[in-house]
């Protein structure tokens, strides 16, 4: 029996190794990500799963699977070194798992088939590239980023979800992790990627089918800002009523209390100082290839990082500009009320062509008549089809897109430059 065991993981160890020379032989720019996914065996698993740096698999399920249909083995392998080259693991914690999982799914599936590796081909990839065409067109596209946001904006019927789950399904998720201390880590996969996307540019002038791969590429290794960590940019010193830890000293204070009864020899300091929000202004382009939905998400989301004790001051001064071609409508928000308020009752005016100088000379307006005492910022929320400013304002500015569109114009070298 221990002689049969050997015998099936020596030959399940072989399998593996040469799925990995078919994958390198034909997508030699993978070279260091097959290096840094090493192979453990994990019998009575019964499948693959990656944790990022090491492909599992089950040596019985390798040799059962490799009789049946000899490329499904190569098909798994360069599934699972996608996920972690396109780092979906590591953006499991704050999504819905079993959506991301799906479109994580799909995405690397779609990547293999245009790719049209022979030794990765199934006999049922016809119906999955007939699939994959129909989700396309609804998605915009078919990174798991956008068949993320297409699935939790327009929920799949649940026989059509299932159906996709079984067609797409290769691996085992259970162990990608978005933790603090991963052994490889997400900057370490963005270096690889980079190094593959930019081999990838000799390689594609020699072979068609690199599309979806490089669309992949692009999405793992932009770089990425945490949005509240933005918005503390705008902040500036200030006080607010609250005890200031830093400046109490807890011995007098319980000293006092011992010898005297009720009466501290210092009382704590009834204010602190702070970095807060509390001047700044958000332009939205309300043209109509903005639409009202994603207006009220981008403001919700906001929203919910400044109502943060920690991130705004009670009393506050927003501009919220409403703006297509021309300034539409100006909404003052001087308190968390008033935000709720417009966030529930607000609605868009406007309508025609985009044009972004408006808003700025209207801000500069504000400014000249005293609306503002130290404007820190002003983030415009457009599709950024639109005329920008020659020249920059004296305050940050930040453009945020909803997604990526390399048609548009890139934006000026003085801005900052968001996908929310």
């Amino acid at each position: 029996m221990e002689k049969d065991n050997e015998t099936i993981t020596s030959l399940a160890r072989e399998v593996m190794r040469l799925s990995r020379d078919d994958i390198l032989m034909h997508l030699r720019f993978f070279d260091r990500a097959l290096s840094a996914l090493r192979l453990e065996e994990k019998q009575g698993t019964e499948g693959f799963a990656t944790d990022g740096a090491s492909c599992f698999y089950d040596p019985a399920w390798v040799l059962k699977r490799y009789r049946e249909e000899q490329p499904w083995i190569t098909r798994v392998y360069l599934h699972m070194l996608l996920h972690c080259v396109f780092a979906h693991q590591f953006h499991c914690d704050q999504l819905d798992r079993a959506v991301w999982d799906l479109a994580a799914d799909l995405a690397v599936e779609n990547v293999i088939l245009e790719l049209g590796l022979g030794g990765a081909a199934l006999e049922r990839d016809g119906l999955l590239a007939g699939r994959l065409e129909g989700l396309k067109e609804k998605a915009g596209g078919l990174t798991a980023e956008r068949l993320y946001r297409y699935f939790t904006t327009d929920s799949l019927p649940g026989e059509e979800e299932k159906e996709l789950r079984r067609l797409f399904f290769r691996d085992d998720h259970s162990l990608w992790t978005s933790g603090e201390r991963p052994e490889m880590t997400r900057e370490q996969w963005k270096k690889i990627s980079r190094l593959a996307k930019t081999e990838l540019k000799s390689f594609a002038r020699r072979k068609s089918g690199t599309v979806s791969l490089e669309k992949n590429l692009e999405e793992a290794t932009k770089e990425r800002y945490d949005y509240s960590e933005i918005l503390r940019r705008f902040a500036v010193p200030g006080e607010e009523m609250a005890v200031s830890q830093e400046e109490f000293d807890y011995v007098y204070y319980t000293y006092g209390l011992s010898c005297y009864g009720n009466l501290p020899l210092i009382e704590p300091l009834e204010y602190r100082e702070g970095r807060k929000v509390k001047e700044f202004v958000i332009a939205i382009d309300t043209s109509a290839s903005c639409s009202g939905s994603a207006v009220g998400k981008f403001l919700r989301r906001t929203y919910d990082i400044l109502k943060d004790a920690e991130s705004f001051f009670t009393k506050i001064n927003v501009h919220i500009v409403q703006c297509d071609s021309q300034v539409q409508k100006d909404t003052r928000i001087a308190c968390q009320e008033d935000l709720e308020d417009f966030l529930g009752k607000g609605r868009l005016a406007g309508g025609g062509a985009t044009d972004f100088r408006p808003v700025f000379a209207y801000v500069e307006q504000l400014r000249e008549q005293g609306e503002f005492e130290n404007l820190k910022g002003l983030i415009y929320f457009t599709d950024g089809y639109g005329v920008y400013p020659e020249r920059p304002p004296e305050y940050q500015v930040i453009f945020a897109f909803l997604e990526e569109d390399e048609n548009r114009a890139p934006v000026p070298p003085w801005s900052m430059k968001v996908v929310v």
